[in-house]
């Protein structure tokens, strides 16, 4: 909805299902009662004193991530709140090469650091710090005796040192110890992988919490002899936190708060990259009968993930990405640390939008969710409801 700026706003909600519901401004300091009773209604009334985007959305939790929400234009809005800035987050099929059934060889990687301001949310930006202009960083694919050769180039733009720890390597610092690397300047360094696993990579440069936050986080996968056996979709999805002076759902560049850092209190939370990556930004997609491996990992720096995809149970759970242990089977939620990471497996029986979480779940509320959309045919001796509803429609 559009206002003129400086109007006297009144926005009328009438309550069509009976749940309980309100409606708020929060930059207008404007929010109603909540009303329950099916044809109940409700209003709120705001001056629209200064111009800009803002969210109106329903309070309740969970109901700013069910759809709940819409943006209020005000007079208009200067260039810096509709601009269009880089878009970091990483697509969550970009998943690498699989090395199959090949012999090992050697590998080289190349990781640019940068830090660049880019896109948060639908009106929100922030400065993060990236791998390969990506958050999450580039998924690695190399096999169990592969030699890889690591080369971490920092942008001349820059202005920090920056470097990588391989969680997979074997040696000083996982490699940060010889990757320290100044502005415009190029450090390398060459492992054995000795261990298969999905393992996360990320910079150390101190403080090294400020740097995982701000986006410099990754994973790679090393393969056993013969590769993994071939899935019809695979997804590579990261979870992190931005600690920002800002509250959530302000609108503009967001800035860095070590206060809150230091706390562990993040005011946004995310999976690859920013708050609707994986609900508006790119598809996850797959058909009925299809069985879907995700690479789940925790960039964090500092809250344990307890992923859990709503309507839908993982056949295998390969607990803290060990490739050599026996999985886990028929798991509801899992727990994944910071810094850690595991590989679900399972098929998709039936139709509909089942929502990627953890389930820690208020933090759906500061922007952690995900949708896996299922299409195909509904079998009704799988799921069936007495009411009429569309299974793709995600209601």
């Amino acid at each position: 909805m559009k206002v003129p700026e400086g109007a006297v706003v009144q926005i009328n909600l009438i309550n069509d299902d009976g749940a309980g519901h309100d409606i708020a401004v929060p930059e207008f300091n404007a929010k109603s009662d909540v009303i329950s009773g099916k044809g109940s209604a409700t209003a709120i009334v705001f001056r629209a004193n200064k111009s800009g985007v803002f969210e109106y959305l329903c309070t309740l939790p969970g109901h700013k991530a069910a759809g709940m929400v819409g943006k209020i234009i005000v007079g208009e809005p200067v260039a810096a709140d509709t601009r269009q800035a880089p878009q970091i987050a990483h697509d969550p099929a970009e998943v690498g090469e699989p090395v199959g059934d090949r012999p090992a060889k050697q590998v080289t990687v190349d990781l640019l650091t940068t830090e660049l301001e880019a896109r948060l949310g639908d009106n929100s930006t922030y400065r993060f710090w990236t791998f390969n202009n990506k958050v999450p960083g580039p998924m690695i694919r190399v096999r169990v005796g592969d030699t890889v050769t690591v080369n971490v180039t920092n942008a001349k733009d820059s202005t920090h040192i920056h470097s990588v720890d391989f969680h997979a390597v074997t040696g000083p610092g996982g490699g940060a110890a010889v990757t320290q690397v100044a502005p415009g300047q190029t450090k390398s360094f060459t492992f054995k992988a000795l261990h298969p696993g999905l393992f996360v990579y990320h910079c150390a440069t101190p403080m090294v919490a400020q740097h995982i936050t701000n986006g410099m986080y990754g994973m790679i996968l090393v393969e056993p002899e013969g590769g993994l056996p071939a899935v019809d979709r695979e997804f590579y999805v990261m979870q992190g936190e931005l600690y920002t002076a800002q509250a959530h759902g302000a609108s503009g560049l967001q800035e860095f708060s070590l206060e809150k850092l230091l706390a562990e209190n993040p005011e946004h939370l995310m999976f690859n990259g920013s708050m609707d990556a994986l609900t508006k930004i790119y598809d996850m997609k797959a058909q009925v009968g299809d069985v879907v491996r995700m690479y789940f990992g925790v960039g964090g720096p500092n809250l344990t993930s307890s992923v859990h995809l709503i309507g839908e149970i993982f056949d295998r759970v390969y607990d803290q990405a060990s490739l050599t242990s026996p999985p886990l089977t028929d798991v509801q939620t899992t727990l994944v640390p910071p810094g850690g990471a595991t590989m679900l497996e399972f098929k998709v029986d039936y139709p509909g939008r089942y929502v990627l979480v953890d389930h820690a779940l208020s933090r759906m509320e500061k922007g952690l969710a995900g949708i896996l959309t299922v299409e195909g045919k509904a079998d009704d001796t799988i799921f069936h409801s007495s009411e009429a509803i569309d299974p793709n429609s995600g209601h």
